[in-house]
């Protein structure tokens, strides 16, 4: 049985690098493994008086996640740590206490930038975050698609080799680690 890997990129952004890469990886998943990208706009923000009734946005997301043998996690960095937008993704999928849709589950984690540091202090911020949500994290290698705008085309194709093959490990990697659960 192929391992379903979950796709998740961190910006809302249609044109977004890390939505790219994402799609770049669906290209490079192992043949014993499929990619599905969930869009997270649109998830309403968490608000723990609401937690026990979730909109039919949140239940779609958790059950997608659940449904998922391994997550891939596409990081953008704002203000040096993950965007909103994903840490509100992360929260909502986790509510209520105790049933929470991450829990035991493999992930890997990636991300572009337009800057030098490719996303690391916001991989390291989500990793934090993988302690409490009891995740299983891939460590190596460690994927920062840096000074991204050079390294994807006008179609927001990845056309940097050395990207593709760190992808290429990471994804393999992640099956690896889904496949011992």
């Amino acid at each position: 049985m192929a391992i379903k890997i979950l796709g998740i990129s961190g910006s809302l952004r249609k044109q977004s690098y890390n939505l790219s890469a994402l799609k770049a990886a669906r290209q490079l998943v192992p043949a014993d493994a499929t990619l599905d990208i969930y869009d997270i706009a649109g998830l309403p923000l968490f608000n723990q008086d609401e937690e026990q009734n979730p909109t039919p946005k949140v239940k779609d997301f958790k059950a997608s996640i659940r449904a998922a043998d391994a997550i891939l996690f596409a990081v953008p960095e704002y203000n040096y740590s993950i965007a909103g937008v994903l840490k509100n993704a992360i929260d909502v999928a986790s509510r209520p206490y105790g049933d929470s849709a991450w829990a035991g589950k493999p992930a890997a984690v990636m991300g572009a930038s337009v800057g030098v540091l490719g996303t690391s202090r916001a991989q390291y911020h989500l990793r934090q975050c993988f302690v409490f949500l009891n995740m299983q994290p891939v460590q190596q290698p460690e994927v920062l698609i840096r000074e991204c705008a050079n390294k994807f085309d006008a179609e927001g194709n990845l056309t940097d080799d050395a990207a593709k093959k760190l992808i290429g490990t990471l994804l393999a990697n992640l099956v690896a680690l889904a496949k011992k659960k």
